[in-house]
Protein backbone atom coordinates (compact mmCIF):
# COMPACT_ATOMS: atom_id res chain seq x y z
CA UNK A 1 0.00 0.00 0.00
CA UNK A 2 1.07 3.29 -0.90
CA UNK A 3 -0.13 6.91 0.39
CA UNK A 4 -1.67 7.53 -3.47
CA UNK A 5 -4.16 4.65 -2.50
CA UNK A 6 -5.21 6.62 0.48
CA UNK A 7 -6.71 9.35 -1.35
CA UNK A 8 -4.94 12.37 -0.04
CA UNK A 9 -4.62 15.83 -2.37
CA UNK A 10 -1.56 15.79 -4.18
CA UNK A 11 -0.42 18.39 -2.48
CA UNK A 12 -0.26 16.81 0.59
CA UNK A 13 1.67 13.35 -1.50
CA UNK A 14 4.23 16.09 -2.87
CA UNK A 15 5.11 16.93 1.01
CA UNK A 16 5.31 13.55 1.52
CA UNK A 17 7.59 12.63 -1.10
CA UNK A 18 9.96 15.39 -0.37
CA UNK A 19 10.10 13.98 2.82
CA UNK A 20 10.91 10.76 1.72
CA UNK A 21 8.10 8.73 3.06
CA UNK A 22 6.29 6.24 0.50
CA UNK A 23 4.21 4.01 2.44
CA UNK A 24 1.75 4.40 5.28
CA UNK A 25 2.73 2.67 8.68
CA UNK A 26 0.14 0.45 9.82
CA UNK A 27 -1.79 2.81 12.22
CA UNK A 28 -1.99 5.70 9.20
CA UNK A 29 -3.26 2.96 6.80
CA UNK A 30 -6.27 1.93 9.28
CA UNK A 31 -6.94 5.60 10.52
CA UNK A 32 -6.63 7.94 7.60
CA UNK A 33 -9.44 6.31 5.12
CA UNK A 34 -11.75 6.39 8.58
CA UNK A 35 -10.88 10.09 9.00
CA UNK A 36 -11.51 10.93 5.22
CA UNK A 37 -14.68 9.55 5.44
CA UNK A 38 -15.83 11.82 8.03
CA UNK A 39 -15.97 9.24 11.27
CA UNK A 40 -14.98 9.88 14.52
CA UNK A 41 -12.25 7.76 15.94
CA UNK A 42 -10.69 5.88 18.48
CA UNK A 43 -7.41 5.27 17.64
CA UNK A 44 -4.21 3.06 19.56
CA UNK A 45 -1.18 2.31 18.33
CA UNK A 46 2.18 1.77 20.31
CA UNK A 47 4.47 5.07 20.73
CA UNK A 48 6.65 5.81 17.29
CA UNK A 49 4.30 4.66 14.75
CA UNK A 50 3.41 7.44 12.98
CA UNK A 51 0.27 8.46 15.13
CA UNK A 52 0.99 12.23 14.36
CA UNK A 53 0.62 12.12 10.77
CA UNK A 54 -2.19 9.26 10.75
CA UNK A 55 -4.67 12.06 12.18
CA UNK A 56 -2.22 15.48 10.60
CA UNK A 57 -2.83 14.16 7.37
CA UNK A 58 -6.56 14.06 7.11
CA UNK A 59 -7.23 16.87 8.58
CA UNK A 60 -5.18 18.80 6.39
CA UNK A 61 -6.71 16.98 3.85
CA UNK A 62 -10.20 17.80 5.19
CA UNK A 63 -8.97 21.27 5.85
CA UNK A 64 -7.56 22.71 2.33
CA UNK A 65 -8.07 20.02 -0.40
CA UNK A 66 -11.61 21.65 -0.63
CA UNK A 67 -10.19 25.19 -0.25
CA UNK A 68 -11.71 27.53 2.87
CA UNK A 69 -15.34 27.78 2.63
CA UNK A 70 -15.92 29.18 6.10
CA UNK A 71 -17.34 32.69 6.57
CA UNK A 72 -15.31 33.24 9.88
CA UNK A 73 -11.74 33.82 7.86
CA UNK A 74 -9.48 34.51 10.98
CA UNK A 75 -11.49 31.53 13.89
CA UNK A 76 -9.74 28.38 14.21
CA UNK A 77 -11.37 25.41 12.07
CA UNK A 78 -9.45 22.42 14.01
CA UNK A 79 -8.54 21.89 17.84
CA UNK A 80 -5.65 19.70 18.72
CA UNK A 81 -5.01 19.07 22.43
CA UNK A 82 -2.02 17.84 23.89
CA UNK A 83 -1.03 16.99 27.73
CA UNK A 84 2.65 19.12 26.97
CA UNK A 85 4.44 21.58 25.38
CA UNK A 86 7.29 19.72 23.88
CA UNK A 87 4.22 17.49 22.25
CA UNK A 88 2.46 20.83 20.97
CA UNK A 89 5.61 21.58 19.84
CA UNK A 90 6.14 18.52 17.33
CA UNK A 91 2.73 18.41 16.36
CA UNK A 92 2.76 21.68 14.95
CA UNK A 93 6.04 21.21 13.03
CA UNK A 94 4.36 17.98 11.68
CA UNK A 95 1.69 20.01 10.39
CA UNK A 96 3.71 22.77 8.84
CA UNK A 97 6.22 20.24 7.46
CA UNK A 98 2.96 18.07 5.53
CA UNK A 99 1.10 20.99 4.92
CA UNK A 100 4.00 23.35 3.43
CA UNK A 101 1.84 23.14 -0.44
CA UNK A 102 -1.05 24.12 1.03
CA UNK A 103 -0.02 27.32 3.17
CA UNK A 104 -1.10 25.99 6.42
CA UNK A 105 -1.52 28.52 8.99
CA UNK A 106 -1.33 26.62 12.26
CA UNK A 107 0.22 27.70 15.73
CA UNK A 108 0.63 26.38 19.39
CA UNK A 109 -0.48 27.97 22.55
CA UNK A 110 0.92 26.61 25.50
CA UNK A 111 1.87 27.99 29.26
CA UNK A 112 5.81 28.29 30.39
CA UNK A 113 5.75 31.34 27.26
CA UNK A 114 4.48 34.57 27.47
CA UNK A 115 0.66 34.91 26.80
CA UNK A 116 0.55 38.15 24.04
CA UNK A 117 2.60 36.66 21.02
CA UNK A 118 0.03 33.98 21.33
CA UNK A 119 -3.31 36.43 21.36
CA UNK A 120 -1.36 38.19 18.48
CA UNK A 121 -1.13 34.77 16.38
CA UNK A 122 -4.65 34.60 16.95
CA UNK A 123 -5.87 38.02 15.72
CA UNK A 124 -3.86 37.38 12.55
CA UNK A 125 -5.77 34.18 11.84
CA UNK A 126 -5.40 30.81 12.65
CA UNK A 127 -6.82 27.66 11.08
CA UNK A 128 -5.03 24.71 13.23
CA UNK A 129 -4.69 25.58 16.54
CA UNK A 130 -2.21 22.82 18.86
CA UNK A 131 -2.86 23.36 22.59
CA UNK A 132 -2.34 22.73 26.36
CA UNK A 133 -5.38 22.70 27.91
CA UNK A 134 -4.62 24.74 30.83
CA UNK A 135 -3.16 27.47 28.68
CA UNK A 136 -6.02 27.30 26.34
CA UNK A 137 -8.27 27.42 29.54
CA UNK A 138 -6.80 31.05 30.20
CA UNK A 139 -7.35 32.16 26.76
CA UNK A 140 -10.73 31.24 26.75
CA UNK A 141 -11.32 32.73 29.98
CA UNK A 142 -9.28 36.32 28.51
CA UNK A 143 -11.94 35.53 25.26
CA UNK A 144 -8.76 35.82 22.84
CA UNK A 145 -9.91 32.60 21.24
CA UNK A 146 -12.87 31.56 19.68
CA UNK A 147 -13.63 27.80 19.22
CA UNK A 148 -17.33 27.85 17.92
CA UNK A 149 -16.00 27.05 14.73
CA UNK A 150 -14.35 24.06 15.48
CA UNK A 151 -14.86 21.42 12.61
CA UNK A 152 -12.44 18.83 13.77
CA UNK A 153 -11.31 17.71 17.51
CA UNK A 154 -8.43 16.33 18.46
CA UNK A 155 -7.14 14.64 21.34
CA UNK A 156 -3.39 13.26 21.23
CA UNK A 157 -2.30 11.34 24.11
CA UNK A 158 -5.60 11.18 26.01
CA UNK A 159 -4.57 9.15 28.62
CA UNK A 160 -1.65 11.30 29.97
CA UNK A 161 -3.69 14.14 29.42
CA UNK A 162 -6.24 12.07 32.42
CA UNK A 163 -3.35 10.95 34.32
CA UNK A 164 -2.39 14.83 34.83
CA UNK A 165 -5.71 15.90 35.81
CA UNK A 166 -6.82 17.19 33.02
CA UNK A 167 -10.08 15.88 32.59
CA UNK A 168 -12.30 18.77 34.02
CA UNK A 169 -10.24 21.09 31.79
CA UNK A 170 -11.27 19.00 29.09
CA UNK A 171 -14.63 18.80 29.75
CA UNK A 172 -15.07 22.87 30.01
CA UNK A 173 -13.38 23.08 26.78
CA UNK A 174 -15.92 20.64 25.00
CA UNK A 175 -18.52 23.52 26.12
CA UNK A 176 -17.38 25.46 23.86
CA UNK A 177 -17.10 23.46 20.62
CA UNK A 178 -19.80 22.76 18.49
CA UNK A 179 -22.05 20.22 19.18
CA UNK A 180 -22.98 19.14 15.80
CA UNK A 181 -21.51 18.90 12.55
CA UNK A 182 -17.79 17.92 14.69
CA UNK A 183 -15.47 15.10 13.82
CA UNK A 184 -13.34 13.97 16.34
CA UNK A 185 -10.29 11.69 16.66
CA UNK A 186 -8.84 10.79 20.32
CA UNK A 187 -5.16 9.28 19.10
CA UNK A 188 -3.12 7.43 22.46
CA UNK A 189 -0.68 4.89 23.23
CA UNK A 190 -2.68 3.00 25.37
CA UNK A 191 -6.53 2.77 26.34
CA UNK A 192 -7.40 3.00 30.40
CA UNK A 193 -11.47 2.28 31.22
CA UNK A 194 -11.83 5.64 31.60
CA UNK A 195 -10.33 7.36 27.97
CA UNK A 196 -13.66 4.75 26.63
CA UNK A 197 -16.10 6.30 29.19
CA UNK A 198 -14.43 9.87 28.22
CA UNK A 199 -15.15 8.72 24.13
CA UNK A 200 -18.74 7.69 24.89
CA UNK A 201 -19.95 11.10 26.20
CA UNK A 202 -18.66 13.51 23.40
CA UNK A 203 -18.23 10.89 20.59
CA UNK A 204 -20.61 9.84 17.91
CA UNK A 205 -20.17 6.08 17.09
CA UNK A 206 -16.58 6.24 17.17
CA UNK A 207 -14.47 3.90 14.71
CA UNK A 208 -12.02 1.91 17.13
CA UNK A 209 -8.54 1.07 16.01
CA UNK A 210 -5.91 -0.87 17.74
CA UNK A 211 -3.03 -2.03 15.95
CA UNK A 212 -0.74 -2.78 18.40
CA UNK A 213 -1.74 -4.76 21.65
CA UNK A 214 -2.17 -1.98 24.56
CA UNK A 215 0.98 -1.47 26.72
CA UNK A 216 2.78 -3.13 23.66
CA UNK A 217 6.38 -1.86 23.11
CA UNK A 218 8.26 -2.06 19.56
CA UNK A 219 9.95 -5.67 19.69
CA UNK A 220 12.94 -3.98 17.91
CA UNK A 221 13.29 -2.94 21.72
CA UNK A 222 16.14 -5.04 23.67
CA UNK A 223 15.58 -4.75 27.54
CA UNK A 224 18.00 -4.96 30.14
CA UNK A 225 17.66 -4.72 33.87
CA UNK A 226 20.91 -3.94 35.89
CA UNK A 227 20.64 -4.88 39.94
CA UNK A 228 22.22 -2.39 41.84
CA UNK A 229 22.04 -0.83 45.40
CA UNK A 230 19.92 2.26 45.58
CA UNK A 231 23.06 4.01 46.70
CA UNK A 232 25.36 2.85 43.72
CA UNK A 233 22.78 3.67 41.01
CA UNK A 234 24.82 7.27 39.81
CA UNK A 235 28.28 5.56 40.01
CA UNK A 236 26.62 2.49 37.73
CA UNK A 237 25.39 5.40 35.50
CA UNK A 238 28.09 7.12 35.12
CA UNK A 239 30.31 4.24 34.02
CA UNK A 240 27.77 3.07 31.32
CA UNK A 241 28.16 6.63 29.87
CA UNK A 242 31.41 6.40 29.91
CA UNK A 243 32.15 3.13 28.25
CA UNK A 244 28.99 3.74 25.71
CA UNK A 245 29.45 7.42 23.76
CA UNK A 246 25.89 7.07 22.57
CA UNK A 247 23.13 9.58 22.48
CA UNK A 248 20.97 8.84 25.97
CA UNK A 249 18.12 9.61 27.23
CA UNK A 250 17.73 9.28 31.16
CA UNK A 251 15.10 8.98 33.24
CA UNK A 252 14.61 9.86 36.72
CA UNK A 253 11.65 10.61 39.07
CA UNK A 254 11.97 13.91 40.22
CA UNK A 255 12.97 17.50 39.13
CA UNK A 256 15.57 17.89 41.77
CA UNK A 257 16.94 14.88 41.13
CA UNK A 258 17.14 15.48 37.32
CA UNK A 259 19.10 18.45 37.89
CA UNK A 260 21.39 16.84 40.39
CA UNK A 261 22.08 13.90 38.47
CA UNK A 262 22.89 16.33 35.37
CA UNK A 263 25.39 18.34 37.32
CA UNK A 264 27.05 15.34 38.24
CA UNK A 265 27.51 13.79 34.94
CA UNK A 266 28.78 17.07 33.80
CA UNK A 267 31.46 17.16 36.44
CA UNK A 268 32.59 13.70 35.47
CA UNK A 269 33.12 15.26 31.84
CA UNK A 270 30.01 13.85 29.81
CA UNK A 271 27.81 16.58 28.25
CA UNK A 272 24.33 16.81 30.17
CA UNK A 273 21.25 18.87 30.68
CA UNK A 274 18.34 18.13 32.35
CA UNK A 275 14.88 18.76 30.97
CA UNK A 276 11.72 18.97 33.29
CA UNK A 277 8.14 21.18 34.38
CA UNK A 278 10.49 23.66 36.45
CA UNK A 279 12.56 24.32 33.34
CA UNK A 280 11.61 27.53 31.53
CA UNK A 281 9.91 26.92 28.01
CA UNK A 282 13.29 28.39 26.46
CA UNK A 283 15.69 26.58 28.52
CA UNK A 284 13.62 23.47 27.95
CA UNK A 285 13.35 24.17 23.57
CA UNK A 286 17.07 24.58 23.81
CA UNK A 287 18.13 21.86 25.31
CA UNK A 288 15.95 19.11 23.31
CA UNK A 289 17.10 20.88 20.19
CA UNK A 290 20.95 20.42 21.66
CA UNK A 291 20.43 16.69 22.43
CA UNK A 292 19.29 16.62 18.93
CA UNK A 293 22.13 18.53 17.38
CA UNK A 294 24.59 16.58 19.46
CA UNK A 295 25.50 19.36 21.60
CA UNK A 296 25.29 17.24 24.35
CA UNK A 297 24.86 13.62 24.48
CA UNK A 298 22.90 12.74 27.48
CA UNK A 299 19.54 14.61 28.45
CA UNK A 300 18.14 13.91 32.03
CA UNK A 301 14.45 14.20 31.99
CA UNK A 302 11.45 13.41 34.07
CA UNK A 303 8.15 11.77 32.59
CA UNK A 304 6.80 14.88 31.42
CA UNK A 305 9.47 13.75 28.43
CA UNK A 306 8.15 10.28 28.02
CA UNK A 307 5.71 11.93 25.74
CA UNK A 308 5.80 14.32 22.61
CA UNK A 309 10.03 14.00 22.59
CA UNK A 310 10.50 12.72 18.85
CA UNK A 311 14.07 11.82 18.33
CA UNK A 312 15.21 10.19 15.11
CA UNK A 313 17.46 7.38 15.25
CA UNK A 314 17.83 7.90 19.59
CA UNK A 315 19.71 4.50 20.12
CA UNK A 316 19.62 4.25 24.28
CA UNK A 317 17.18 5.23 27.47
CA UNK A 318 18.47 4.33 30.59
CA UNK A 319 15.57 4.60 33.87
CA UNK A 320 18.00 5.56 36.52
CA UNK A 321 15.02 4.77 38.65
CA UNK A 322 12.30 2.75 37.64
CA UNK A 323 8.47 4.64 37.06
CA UNK A 324 6.00 4.32 39.62
CA UNK A 325 3.11 3.35 37.34
CA UNK A 326 4.53 0.22 34.68
CA UNK A 327 2.73 2.20 31.98
CA UNK A 328 5.01 5.20 32.10
CA UNK A 329 7.48 2.40 31.45
CA UNK A 330 6.39 2.10 28.08
CA UNK A 331 5.91 5.61 26.96
CA UNK A 332 9.52 6.41 28.58
CA UNK A 333 11.33 3.62 26.55
CA UNK A 334 9.03 4.69 23.53
CA UNK A 335 11.15 7.26 22.92
CA UNK A 336 13.40 4.29 21.22
CA UNK A 337 13.31 1.92 18.79
CA UNK A 338 11.30 4.29 16.96
CA UNK A 339 10.32 3.62 12.95
CA UNK A 340 12.04 0.01 12.92
CA UNK A 341 15.57 0.91 14.22
CA UNK A 342 17.05 -0.61 17.02
CA UNK A 343 16.82 0.27 20.67
CA UNK A 344 18.22 -0.58 24.21
CA UNK A 345 16.29 0.40 27.14
CA UNK A 346 18.11 -0.40 30.44
CA UNK A 347 16.79 0.06 33.79
CA UNK A 348 19.02 0.26 37.09
CA UNK A 349 17.04 -1.76 39.68
CA UNK A 350 17.40 -1.39 43.60
CA UNK A 351 15.87 -4.22 45.60
CA UNK A 352 13.22 -1.62 46.97
CA UNK A 353 12.06 -1.49 43.48
CA UNK A 354 11.48 -5.34 42.95
CA UNK A 355 7.57 -4.73 43.22
CA UNK A 356 8.38 -1.86 39.97
CA UNK A 357 10.12 -4.45 38.29
CA UNK A 358 7.02 -6.67 38.59
CA UNK A 359 4.57 -4.91 37.70
CA UNK A 360 6.43 -3.84 34.35
CA UNK A 361 7.09 -7.48 33.64
CA UNK A 362 3.87 -8.11 34.49
CA UNK A 363 2.65 -5.51 31.99
CA UNK A 364 4.95 -6.36 28.82
CA UNK A 365 4.25 -9.87 29.55
CA UNK A 366 7.73 -10.84 28.30
CA UNK A 367 11.08 -11.90 29.93
CA UNK A 368 13.39 -8.75 30.88
CA UNK A 369 17.32 -9.87 31.06
CA UNK A 370 18.65 -9.63 34.37
CA UNK A 371 22.03 -9.10 34.15
CA UNK A 372 24.99 -7.63 37.34
CA UNK A 373 28.05 -5.48 36.25
CA UNK A 374 31.65 -6.23 37.33
CA UNK A 375 32.38 -4.07 40.06
CA UNK A 376 27.96 -2.86 40.96
CA UNK A 377 26.85 -6.34 42.03
CA UNK A 378 24.18 -5.31 44.81
CA UNK A 379 23.99 -6.73 48.56
CA UNK A 380 20.98 -8.32 47.42
CA UNK A 381 20.06 -9.82 44.54
CA UNK A 382 16.90 -9.52 42.23
CA UNK A 383 14.88 -13.04 42.04
CA UNK A 384 15.14 -14.10 38.62
CA UNK A 385 11.46 -14.14 38.23
CA UNK A 386 10.98 -10.23 39.15
CA UNK A 387 8.78 -10.76 42.25
CA UNK A 388 9.12 -8.76 45.02
CA UNK A 389 10.43 -10.29 47.92
CA UNK A 390 7.69 -10.78 51.23
CA UNK A 391 6.90 -7.50 52.74
CA UNK A 392 8.55 -7.34 56.70
CA UNK A 393 5.97 -6.21 59.02
CA UNK A 394 8.33 -3.34 60.73
CA UNK A 395 7.97 -3.26 64.85
CA UNK A 396 4.90 -2.26 66.17
CA UNK A 397 3.82 -1.19 62.66
CA UNK A 398 2.22 -1.79 59.45
CA UNK A 399 3.34 -3.49 56.09
CA UNK A 400 4.49 -1.03 54.14
CA UNK A 401 2.29 -0.61 50.17
CA UNK A 402 3.54 -0.16 47.23
CA UNK A 403 3.51 3.79 46.09
CA UNK A 404 0.10 4.91 44.92
CA UNK A 405 -0.11 6.54 41.43
CA UNK A 406 0.94 9.97 41.30
CA UNK A 407 -1.47 13.00 40.33
CA UNK A 408 1.16 15.39 39.56
CA UNK A 409 2.28 16.56 35.75
CA UNK A 410 5.49 16.92 36.73
CA UNK A 411 5.42 20.76 37.04
CA UNK A 412 4.45 20.63 33.28
CA UNK A 413 1.10 22.68 32.39
CA UNK A 414 -0.31 24.13 34.84
CA UNK A 415 -4.18 22.42 34.98
CA UNK A 416 -6.54 25.18 37.46
CA UNK A 417 -8.84 22.56 37.94
CA UNK A 418 -6.91 20.30 39.82
CA UNK A 419 -5.56 23.25 42.01
CA UNK A 420 -8.08 21.91 44.76
CA UNK A 421 -7.05 20.43 48.04
CA UNK A 422 -8.28 16.60 48.72
CA UNK A 423 -10.00 16.39 51.96
CA UNK A 424 -8.36 14.94 54.60
CA UNK A 425 -9.03 11.21 55.52
CA UNK A 426 -11.16 10.45 58.91
CA UNK A 427 -9.18 9.22 61.56
CA UNK A 428 -5.68 9.98 59.74
CA UNK A 429 -3.87 12.07 58.32
CA UNK A 430 -4.38 13.27 54.89
CA UNK A 431 -2.94 12.02 51.80
CA UNK A 432 0.78 13.21 50.98
CA UNK A 433 1.19 14.08 47.91
CA UNK A 434 3.88 12.99 45.82
CA UNK A 435 7.25 13.98 43.97
CA UNK A 436 6.51 14.70 40.50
Amino acid sequence: MSFETLGLAPALLRALAEQGYDQPTPIQAAAIPAALEGRDLLAGAQTGTGKTAAFALPLLHRLYAAGRTTTQPKTPRALVLTPTRELAAQVHDSVRAYGKHLGVRATTIFGGVGIKPQVDALRRGVDVLIATPGRLIDHIQQRSVNLSHIEVLILDEADRMLDMGFLPSIKRILGHLPRQQRITWLFSATFAPEIKALAGEFMREPVEIQVAKPNSVATTVTHRVHPVDADKKRDLLLHLLQNDARQTLVFGRTKHGADKLAKILEKSGLRAAAIHGNKSQNQRTRALADFKSGKINVLVATDIAARGLDIDQLPMVINHDLPMVAEDYVHRIGRTGRAGAEGLAISLVSHEEEGLLRDIRRLLKQEIEIASVAGFEPSRPLRADGTARPTQKPSGGRPQRHARRPHASNGNEANPEARKKKPRRRGGRGRQSRPA
